[in-house]
């Protein structure tokens, strides 16, 4: 990130890191989506239970990603971590169709391509759910309408 200059050497770590944040941001994504479900599911039994619900589940600045042969940890700014495990969540409490859930995360895709890694053209997120709709001939414009429901078991569980 710190990088200065606009070398071909500086690019190519910086569209490195892209890639990195790019399989960040979706496992995020992915993790609001499956740890709201198991939160809830504890949240109504503790409720018929009369118990108080356990505290809300929470992102990890951190995921381990897989790069060639090896796994690496990758680091994304709480703020960024947070809203990508929020929109993950909303997702999966039905809050949020799948076309505004892929536009609300490539919003944050582009936001760190331009101004925090100052690429030229941003990754794109959420190829998953992408594909789910292509597959599903699902407008991805944003409409509200049918709320898609993963298949993939990385896209969370609804």
């Amino acid at each position: 990130m710190s990088l200065k200059s606009d070398t071909h050497d500086a690019r190519i770590v910086r569209m490195r890191m892209g890639m990195l944040c790019r399989a960040h941001l979706d496992k995020t994504f992915i993790a609001g989506a499956e740890q709201t479900a198991l939160w809830q599911e504890h949240a109504n039994l503790a409720l018929m239970e009369g118990k108080p619900a356990p505290d809300l589940p929470v992102p990890s600045k951190f995921q381990k990603i897989r790069a060639g042969e090896t796994d690496i940890y990758v680091y994304l700014p709480e703020e960024h971590a947070n809203e990508a495990f929020g929109l993950g969540a909303k997702y999966q409490k039905m809050e949020m169709t799948a076309p505004k859930a892929i536009e609300a995360m490539q919003a944050l895709a582009n936001q760190i391509s331009y101004y925090d890694l100052r690429l030229k053209e941003p990754f794109q997120v959420m190829n998953f759910l992408r594909e789910e709709l292509a597959s599903q001939d699902v407008p991805e414009s944003g409409e509200e309408g049918s709320l898609s429901t993963p298949t993939d078991p990385e896209a969370g569980v609804r």
